[in-house]
C-alpha cells in the first residue's frame, strides 16, 4: 500500500517538471470543452495507455520496444495533422484523406458536443507519446517490474503513476478551460487561440520527435523533485543493491540471509545442456547453484574451478546448476548465451534467468554467488566472489560424504587457469568496475559531462588523473551503453592494475569493428591481451568482455587508449584483475 501511495505521489509531481511540457498541448487543445465528455476520456486513455506500454516495455522485451516505437510514430503523424488543422483551418477542409479528415472532425466543434471515443483516442496517442522523467520514485517502479516481470501488482502501481499525473493534469484543465473559456468571450479571440494552440501541438510534436521530452527535459526537470521523491522512497522502500563482488565468505546454516532450503526453479527462461530441473528432481543430489553472467570478469576467473569440480565429483552425486541472470540486455539473447556456454567449455546444467526469477528466490544481491545445498535440499553454505577455492571444495566434500556415507579423498583440485579466467593480482588493482552508460557511471572527465540519450560530440582531457576516463568523438550515452556515430571514435581511461577489460558489442547490424589500444601512446607490446596483438589490433565481432592489457613486468598507473576504427561499436563497463 505505501508503495502504491509512493507511485500515485510520484506521479502528482510531475506537474512540476518540464517533461510534462510536451503533453500540455494535446491536453489543452480543447480545453473549452466539457470536462466529462472531452478531458477525462482523454486523461483516462492516457493513463492506461503509459501504464499498458511501461508494462510491456519493461517485461517484454525488444518486440515491445519496436511494437511502442511504431505506435509514437502513429501518434505523432495524427497529432501533427491535428495541430496543423488547428493552424490551418482552410487546410482541414481541403485535405480529402481520411485521416486527416479525422484530425479535422476531432479538433472542430460540432453541435451535438465532443466524441468520448474520439477524446479518448487522443489520451492514447497522448499516453503513447508522454515520456515521463525517470526519478527516483518511477525508477523504483519500473525497476521492481523488470527484475518481478508481469503481474497485476506492476500493471497496478505503473496505472497508480499515470493516474497521479492524471489528477495534476485534471486540475490545470479545469483551471485551463476557465481561462480559455474568458479569452473566447472577447470578439476574434477564438480563432486566435485556434492557432495558438495548433503552434503549440506542432512544438510538441517536435520535442517528442527529437527526443527533447527524454534528454534536455529530463536534465532538467530531475533537479526540481528528485530529491524529494528520493527522501520517500528512501524511507518508506530502501533499496537492495546488485553487485559483484571479490570475496565474502558466509555459513549461512544459522541466517536467513537466503531460503533454507532450495526453492522453485519454475522462473527460468529458457534450460541448457538439461532439461527443466526441479527441487524434487535434484532431492538426494548435492548441488552447487552458481550465479553468473558471462560478460562478468569475476565470474569468469570461478568457472574453472567450477567446472573442475563438476567433473571431479559428478560421479559422486554431485550437480551444478548455473543459474545466468544478465546484467546488460544483450546477456538476454539465447543465442549468445549458448555461444557463451559452449565456448567456454560449460558441460553442467545452466538456467536461463532472464526474469530475475530465481534470483530473487534467493534472494542473492551478487555476481557471482555460490549456493551450496545438501542431499535433503537445504541450503548449507554460500560463498560470494571469488576465492576461498579450497573452503568451497571442502564443503562439496563434506556434503557428498554426508549423503553416501563414506570419505572422499580430501586432495584439493589443481586448477591451471589462463586467458581472463586467470585469477587476478587483487593485491595490485586500485581502479574499480567502471560503467560507461551513465545510469552507474563514475569519474566522468569529458567536459561538459554526459548529454543523456542524446548524440554528443565528446573531447577527452590532455591528462586524466587516477580512474577518471573520457570520450572521445561523437557519442550517445544511454543507460547502460554508450554507441559510437561518429566514423571513428576513443575512450581513454587512467588506470592501475595488471589486467584491462571492455564489454563491447558490434554495430547493431552485426558488422565486427577494428580498433587499436595503446598504453602511455604507445602500442602494448608484451602487455597486450588475449583479444589484441602487439601492436594494439583487435576486432569486436561479438557481444562479450574483451581481454585488452595483461602487464608483465610491473604495475603502476597507466593512461589506456582504445581508438574504434568504424561507427557502431558498443561499449558497456570496464573491469580490472
Amino acid at each position: 500500500m505505501l508503495l502504491l501511495f509512493l507511485a500515485y505521489f510520484g506521479g502528482i509531481l510531475t506537474i512540476l517538471s518540464p517533461c510534462i511540457l510536451p503533453v500540455l498541448p494535446f491536453v489543452f487543445a480543447r480545453s473549452d470543452q466539457p470536462f466529462r465528455k472531452n478531458g477525462l476520456p482523454l486523461l483516462a486513455g492516457m493513463a492506461v495507455t503509459f501504464a499498458l506500454v511501461a508494462s510491456l516495455a519493461t517485461v517484454g522485451g525488444g518486440w515491445a520496444v519496436r511494437a511502442n516505437q511504431f505506435g509514437r510514430i502513429a501518434a505523432l503523424v495524427l497529432f501533427g495533422i491535428f495541430g496543423l488543422t488547428l493552424l490551418f483551418s482552410s487546410l482541414a477542409e481541403r485535405l480529402s484523406r481520411p485521416l486527416v479528415q479525422l484530425g479535422s472532425r476531432l479538433s472542430r466543434n460540432s453541435d451535438s458536443g465532443p466524441s468520448i471515443v474520439n477524446s479518448f483516442l487522443l489520451g492514447i496517442g497522448t499516453g503513447l507519446l508522454w515520456a515521463p522523467c525517470a526519478g527516483p520514485i518511477l525508477g523504483l517502479i519500473l525497476t521492481g517490474a523488470a527484475l518481478g516481470g508481469a503481474s497485476a501488482h506492476t500493471a497496478i502501481l505503473l496505472f497508480a503513476y499515470a493516474a497521479g499525473a492524471a489528477t495534476s493534469l485534471t486540475l490545470a484543465l479545469l483551471a485551463g478551460g476557465r481561462v480559455f473559456a474568458a479569452m473566447k468571450r472577447s470578439l476574434g479571440a477564438e480563432e486566435w487561440i485556434r492557432r495558438i494552440l495548433g503552434v503549440a501541438i506542432l512544438v510538441g510534436v517536435v520535442a517528442v520527435a527529437f527526443g527533447l521530452d527524454r534528454g534536455v527535459l529530463t536534465r532538467i526537470s530531475l533537479a526540481s523533485t528528485s530529491n524529494l521523491e528520493q527522501r520517500l522512497v528512501d524511507r518508506f522502500h530502501p533499496a537492495k543493491q546488485h553487485k559483484i563482488v571479490i570475496n565474502q565468505t558466509i555459513d549461512i546454516t544459522d541466517t536467513d540471509v537466503a531460503p533454507t532450503t532450495l526453492p522453485d526453479l519454475s522462473g527460468a527462461t529458457a534450460w541448457i545442456n538439461s532439461p527443466p530441473l526441479t527441487p524434487a528432481s535434484l532431492r538426494g543430489k548435492v548441488v552447487l547453484v552458481d550465479f553468473w553472467t558471462y560478460s562478468c570478469i569475476n565470474c569468469l576467473r570461478t568457472l574453472p574451478y567450477v567446472k573442475a569440480w563438476y567433473a571431479k565429483y559428478k560421479d559422486s552425486g554431485f550437480v551444478v546448476l548455473g543459474v545466468h541472470t544478465p546484467e546488460f540486455p544483450f546477456e538476454k539473447d539465447e543465442s549468445n548465451v549458448r555461444k557463451a556456454v559452449h565456448d567456454l567449455g560449460i558441460l553442467y546444467p545452466v538456467a536461463m534467468d532472464n526474469d530475475y526469477s530465481i534470483w530473487q528466490s534467493f534472494n542473492n544481491q551478487y555476481w557471482p554467488a555460490h549456493y551450496f545445498i545438501d542431499a535433503t535440499g537445504r541450503i548449507r553454505y554460500h560463498q560470494f566472489g571469488e576465492g576461498n577455492y579450497d573452503q568451497s571444495e571442502a564443503w562439496i566434500r563434506s556434503l557428498l560424504e554426508e549423503a553416501n556415507h563414506q570419505l572422499i579423498s580430501a586432495t584439493p583440485t589443481s586448477v591451471a587457469a589462463t586467458g581472463t579466467e586467470a585469477a587476478p593480482d587483487s593485491n595490485d588493482v586500485q581502479s574499480p568496475e567502471t560503467y560507461i552508460g551513465y545510469d552507474r557511471a563514475a569519474n566522468f572527465a569529458s567536459p561538459g559531462g554526459f548529454k543523456q540519450d542524446t548524440p554528443q560530440e565528446y573531447d577527452a582531457p590532455a591528462t586524466l588523473t587516477l580512474n577518471q576516463w573520457a570520450l572521445a568523438g561523437k557519442w550517445k550515452d544511454e543507460e547502460q551503453i554508450a554507441t559510437l556515430l561518429s566514423p571513428t571514435g576513443s575512450i581513454v581511461y587512467r588506470f592501475h592494475a595488471r589486467d584491462l577489460h571492455l564489454v563491447l558489442g558490434p554495430s547493431k547490424d552485426g558488422k565486427p569493428i577494428r580498433f587499436r589500444v595503446t598504453i602511455d601512446g604507445k602500442a602494448p607490446g608484451a602487455d597486450h591481451g588475449m583479444d589484441t596483438d602487439a601492436n594494439g589490433y583487435g576486432t569486436v565481432t561479438e557481444n562479450r568482455l574483451y581481454q585488452l592489457i595483461r602487464q608483465q613486468n610491473g604495475v603502476q598507473d597507466r593512461t589506456f587508449r582504445i581508438e574504434f576504427l568504424g561507427p557502431g561499436v558498443r561499449a558497456y563497463s570496464f573491469t580490472f584483475g
